[in-house]
């Protein structure tokens, strides 16, 4: 690992790591506890842990191809379509107009089985919204009696805004697919009780290079985590 790599890595909150712990956690299906890694240090030590942990059969066949069949068809089944029109390109804006589109994700979630959080707020909201935390933590310091309502309000700001916002995070159903199978890999998987252990390192090197900033060559088996 190079000098670049280390900097960028020792700039990452702990914080942070451990958010993305929880997500891959909950993804492949076993619990990742601090204490599972005293003596864990590196990318790889966290990828060996993780494979140590998946007690299933191994299958060689691709998630990320599953979850977009997964969604496909569901797409096709709520939206009227036929399964061979809709490809990885697909436009999910297209796919999915503004009037109805909560609630036509909602049905592609349920119908799936897969946790798809692809909608968000516009931009410029939570932007607002980030400002205005930063201005409510401040408050807190000089008089608790409005900084703390602000920063009530600004939580449950946050809460609404997730809950009605229409913009995809993703732009395309392959891009669907491939952050399900990184974020919900054995739901999206056709048989929940195997695993493609070759695929393993991979997505566990997607989700924290996603989630973290970072250029997935730095995730080297000898990159510094802990």
């Amino acid at each position: 690992m190079n000098a670049i790599d280390t900097i960028e890595l020792k700039n990452i909150d702990p914080e942070d790591i451990s958010d993305v712990l929880v997500k891959i956690g909950k993804s492949f299906g076993v619990e990742l506890r601090t204490d599972t890694f005293k003596k864990t240090r590196t990318f790889g030590d966290l990828c060996d842990i993780v494979s140590s942990m998946i007690d299933l059969e191994d299958a060689d066949d691709c998630t990320t191809q599953q979850a977009f069949y997964k969604i496909r068809k569901s797409i096709a089944d709520i939206e009227c379509l036929g399964k061979n029109t809709i490809t990885p390109n697909s436009d999910l804006e297209t796919l999915f107009p503004r009037k109805g589109r909560r609630q036509a994700i909602f049905q592609v979630r349920k119908e799936s089985g897969l946790s798809l959080k692809i909608l968000e707020p516009k931009k410029w909201i939570g932007i607002l919204l980030f400002l205005g935390l930063l201005a409510s933590l401040v408050e807190l310091f000089f008089n608790w009696k409005y900084g703390l309502p602000g920063l009530g309000t600004i939580i449950i700001g946050y809460q609404l805004a997730n809950w009605f916002g229409k913009e995809f995070r993703v732009k395309t159903a392959g891009e669907a697919a491939a952050m399900s199978a990184r974020e919900n890999y054995l739901k999206s998987r056709r048989n929940r009780q195997t695993v493609n252990r070759q695929e393993i390192v991979e997505k566990i090197r997607e989700l924290v290079s996603h989630d973290l900033g970072l250029d997935p060559s730095v995730l080297t088996r000898e990159a510094v985590l802990f």
